[in-house]
């Protein structure tokens, strides 16, 4: 399955809060990304919560695109990538 970085921008901030109600927020686009089969693994966030790096697995830049509309959520760029860590040439 391809990997890709979504950069998003949020205007105001990022709106999830570190409280349960944040935790319900973002089980809901868990739950709405696997309907398309994408699956978010992580995301990075600035210190002003103004940008995320979000890293997901899925079937193509479209699908991903679909379930973020779904999601309410901004698309800045998609990035297709590739994992290389410093452990791979041990």
């Amino acid at each position: 399955m391809p990997r890709y970085v979504v950069e998003r921008t949020f205007a105001k901030g990022m709106p999830i809060s570190a409280e349960v109600e944040g935790a319900h927020l973002c089980l809901e686009v868990v739950d709405r990304n696997a309907d398309e089969g994408v699956t978010w693994l992580t995301s990075y966030v600035s210190n002003d919560k103004r940008k995320t790096f979000c890293v997901y697995d899925g079937p193509s830049p479209e699908a991903i695109r679909k379930t973020a509309a779904r999601n309410d959520l901004p698309v800045d760029r998609i990035t297709e990538v590739r994992v290389l860590d410093p452990y791979f040439y041990y």
